[in-house]
Formats: structure tokens, sequence, C-alpha cells
């Protein structure tokens, strides 16, 4: 879980401050001590973290705040919106050239997920109605081509390339391409290296005098910690880059990078990669990111991955099933399926408010434990899943050895749907007839969007 480590001992110190009834000035500084070791240790770069301890400590040591009735609460919400400010704020969007196409040149040190992450933030585009173009720039490390080609395949996004030929010109030409053809976003996905030198970014200047991109965007692995914040710093002033895309944030991210980049550059993150996957990425909401590292969720990204996920036509489907207790394991599996597309049980798990990693801390999240009962349901016949009450012992122990699992799973998963349909019917009931206005299923509903 991205940040795991950082909000768990932010927290930590937060829970000594929960403790007491009232603050006074030596609770409070002994807290910043502990926040600032805290940042220290997750790589933050050490004058930004200066700073912002303290402006926390300035507006912490307010008369507001020590008066107050829940003055634990307060230095939270402060830590909070100082912690927002630190990360940018507000979103910041993909800037729009006013005379298509826009031009976005992607930069970035090797290994750091620029050519997929890039292909990512193409496909995302795709699905906001952008026509984009990707442009394979990286001549020199071996198959980048063939990557790009793979990606863009996959994401049904062109891939526009001149093999081993001058980047330069290959991005002069995939521009020419873009307005022939009415793509109106060009991705250049220019070449990486193992480290800064001064060949790289000759290159990279004469592609950008070339082009004039609108967008310069620089690809920084989040695990690196205090070393993303000096590549971005080198990029930027060879460059003046005008955002940054922050990858790998699903793995042990420290936290360094995010809550430094725009400090050190004065440049947003604009998004960021949670995953391999070719979905896995999205804007970044310092907002949203701030609740998350502080353990206090992320209620509307979750709804977004859910409305992402569930069709409403399907979500109301269901819903009228439920009211008439016509719920059956083929439903249940579609439910899982979508449930599974959102991400793993412990990415939502964090996005719930209060289900942090403190209070997640001794509970086992079993990732396989929804493909373990869709290999059941999957070993049923279609008269089983519509109907479970036929599932006699006999049945019981071929669907198990079907599924290569034990008979006692099997009981269990058809006790919990059993649950499940009761509950379904206790609603139905009580529901009465519908609602005035337009209804939403799914998980949007129950978050009252």
């Amino acid at each position: 879980m991205a940040f795991e480590g950082l909000s768990e001992k932010l927290n930590a110190a937060f829970a000594k401050l929960r403790g007491k009834g009232r603050l006074h000035e030596s609770d409070i500084k002994e807290a910043m001590r502990e926040i600032r070791l805290v940042l220290l240790e997750a790589d933050v770069s050490y004058k930004v973290v200066k700073d912002f301890v303290a402006r926390v400590s300035e507006r912490a040591v307010g008369q507001d705040v020590l008066d107050s009735l829940t003055p634990a609460q307060m230095v939270v919400k402060i830590v909070n919106e100082e912690m927002t400010a630190l990360m940018g704020g507000d979103v910041v969007r993909l800037e729009r050239a006013k005379k298509p196409p826009t031009v976005i040149m992607l930069c970035g040190l090797q290994g750091a997920g620029k050519t997929t992450n890039g292909a990512k933030l193409a496909g995302y585009m795709k699905k906001q109605g952008s026509r984009p173009l990707l442009v394979a720039c990286d001549v020199y490390r071996p198959a980048a081509i063939k990557q790009l080609q793979i990606v863009g395949e996959q994401l049904g996004v062109p891939v526009f390339e001149e093999g081993q030929g001058d980047p330069v010109e290959i991005a002069r030409h995939a521009v020419k391409h873009a307005l022939d053809h009415g793509n109106d976003l060009v991705f250049l996905d220019t070449a990486g290296r193992l480290h800064i030198d001064e060949a790289l970014m000759d290159e990279l200047r004469n592609i950008k005098a070339a082009v004039s991109p609108t967008e310069i965007i620089l690809t920084v692995d989040a695990m690196t910690g205090q070393d993303a914040v000096n590549t971005a710093s080198a990029f930027n002033e060879a460059l003046d880059i005008t955002g940054v895309m922050l990858t790998k944030l699903d793995g042990d991210t420290r936290g360094g990078a995010a809550l430094s980049v725009r400090a050190v550059t004065g440049k947003p993150i604009k998004f960021v990669g949670t995953g391999e996957k070719l979905d896995k990425i999205e804007p970044f909401y310092p907002d949203r990111m701030a609740s998350r590292i502080l353990g206090m969720g992320d209620v509307l990204t979750l709804i977004e991955k859910a409305e992402a996920a569930i069709d409403e036509k399907q979500a109301l489907e269901l819903e009228q099933k439920l009211r008439q207790n016509r719920f059956t394991l083929d439903d249940f599996l579609a439910q899982m399926a979508q449930l599974r597309s959102m991400g793993s049980l412990e990415d939502i798990a964090a996005m719930i408010p209060g289900m942090n990693a403190s209070a997640l801390k001794g509970a086992t999240i079993d990732e396989k434990a929804m493909p373990r009962m869709e290999a059941l349901i999957l070993s049923m016949t279609p008269e089983e899943r519509e109907d479970p009450s036929i599932i006699n012992s006999s049945r019981k122990r071929r669907i198990a050895a079907g599924a290569g699992q034990r008979v006692e799973d099997l009981n269990r998963l058809l006790k919990q749907f059993d649950m499940m349909q009761k509950m379904a019917k206790q609603f139905g009931n009580m529901g009465g007839g519908r609602r005035k206005g337009k209804r939403r299923g799914g998980f949007a509903s129950l978050f009252g969007r």
C-alpha cells in the first residue's frame, strides 16, 4: 500500500495528542519533532520538512487550537491543509494548445516507467474523448519502439515511428502526421538515460525547439525518494518542465517524491501511475493524497473507481433482482468481477475513512478469496448457479473437486450467499415502491452522489 509506513508513523504521532484533554505548547513541540523525524525518514527534502514543520507549528500554537474542545483534531486538520498546500493545493489539468494538435513531450530517466505510463496517459485521454498519437522518439534503447507499439495496440492508440532515425525529425514529422490525420494530442516518447548527461539534455532541447510542446511532462519514480527530486530539479533547469507524472505509487513508496517535487521545482504533479495495468493512471489530487497519507480515506476517488467499474444499466437490473429476490450466483459472480476491477482490496480499504494502516494492522486481507469463490461458482452448472438449493452432497463434492478446493470452502460460500439473499429480501420488503427521482445503482448511491 502506498505511503503505508509514512501514514502509520504520522498517525502514531497524532495518537499521542488524542490522548490529551488539552494541549500545551510543549505537547505540540513534541508532536512536531516526531513529525519532522517521520518526514525525514520518508526521504522528504530537509528544507521542505523544515519549512513545513515551521508553518504547522506557527498555526498549531495559536489560541484557537489550544482552547479548542478537540485540539488534537485541529492539529490533524492543520497538517492536512499544509500537506495539501505542499503538494500543490489544486488539481492541475493538461494544458491544451489554442490550435491542435497539442504536443506533450515525455521525458525522464530509464527505469522510471516513462514509455508505459506515457502510453497509459494517452489511453486515459482517449477515454476522455481525445484522439491521441504516440510517437517513438527513443531510437536508442533496444526494443523501445516495439514496446510502444505493443502498449499502443493494447490501448487502441496509433503509434508513429520512423525506425532508428533522427529523434528531432521524427518529432517534427509526427506533428505534421497528426495535423493531417486529425490527432489532437501528440505524445512524444523521448529517450531516457541511466543518469543525467549533457547529450540527453541537448537532444531534448532540440526536440523542444523543433515542435514547441505545450506540455513537458517529467516521469519520476516515486520509490526513489529524494533522488527523484534531484532528477526533477535537473530536468526543470534544462527544459523548464510544465509538470510531473509520478509512477509506481502502488509500491512501497516512502513519500519523499510526492511531498517534495512541487516545493522544490515549483511544478505540479499532474498524473500518478497506480499499478502495472494499462488503466492504472489517474489525475493527481493533492487534497485526496494528503487525506490518504493521514489515514482519513479518499471517498471521492473510491466513488470514481466504482462509477468507472459499475455499469449503470446492470446496476439498475441488479437492484430489481434484489427487490424481487431473484439474485443468483451469476449476479454474485458479476459483482465480484466489478469489485476486482476497482483494484486490490487493500487499496480499496485504504480509501475508506478510518481504515488506515494502523486500523488494518493485524487484519489480514485475503486477496485470493474472491478468485477462489469465482472458481467455485464457475465449477457449477447454470442450473446450480440459478438455484443453489439443488446442490446436494454429491454435487458439492463434484463442484469442490472441479475448483480444486474443499467442500468446506463451498459450504462457506453457499452460507454467505444465503445470508446475502435473506438480507436482500428484508431490504426489498422495507423499500416498498420506488422513490421519486432518478435512482443510481452501485457504489455511487451508497455515498449519496
